[in-house]
């Protein structure tokens, strides 16, 4: 079974992007080995906001044969050339891209309703948080309002220079109190 990670970073209040969708609060740390996080990633995800925000920007950093699965009911797959636009059940799509042969893991990138939604049916194995040190006041959350409560098994975590800390954590399903 191939593993699902969700890597984001987040503010130390639990947002991944402010109320306009800007990221510009996360730094750019040089000592953060992106080609090592990158190197096993050979599927991503991604909601349709974070989507957008890409196709505006710089391209993503994984390699150009890694597949990207964008999440969404309102984009065309005739618009959208070189990703796969899934618009119906991301449940059942995911299951099927984790019971696939291989060793690359999928990272869901960005899209904390998609996160909320793929935790929700045990989807996601992996859940890597970089708490960044500023506080946003506002805006898209870590994990949308409604999603079942999930117990974590703290995995790892290194501190960065630029006073970043990464919080890698496995998944096991909380029980009810």
């Amino acid at each position: 079974m191939r593993l699902v990670r969700y890597n984001v970073a987040a503010s130390l209040d639990g947002y991944i992007a402010g109320p306009k969708g800007e990221y510009d609060w996360i730094p750019e740390d040089p000592t953060v080995d992106f080609a090592a996080i990158f190197a096993r990633v050979d599927t991503v995800l991604i909601g349709r906001r974070t989507y957008d925000l890409m196709r505006d920007g710089p391209a993503g950093p994984w390699q150009p044969e890694t597949r990207i699965y964008v999440f969404s009911r309102t984009l065309h797959a005739e618009d959208n050339p070189g990703v796969t636009i899934v618009s119906g059940d991301s449940a059942k799509i995911v299951a099927e891209l984790r019971a696939e042969a291989g060793t690359g893991d999928i990272w869901l990138f960005g899209g904390g309703v998609l996160f909320g939604s793929l935790l929700a049916a045990g989807l996601v194995d992996r859940v890597e948080v970089t708490v960044v040190p500023v506080l946003v006041g506002g805006g898209i959350p870590l994990l949308p309002r409604g999603t079942p409560r999930t117990a974590l098994t703290l995995t790892g975590s290194h501190v960065y220079p630029s006073g970043m800390v990464s919080l890698q954590y496995d998944t096991r399903r909380a029980t009810s109190s």
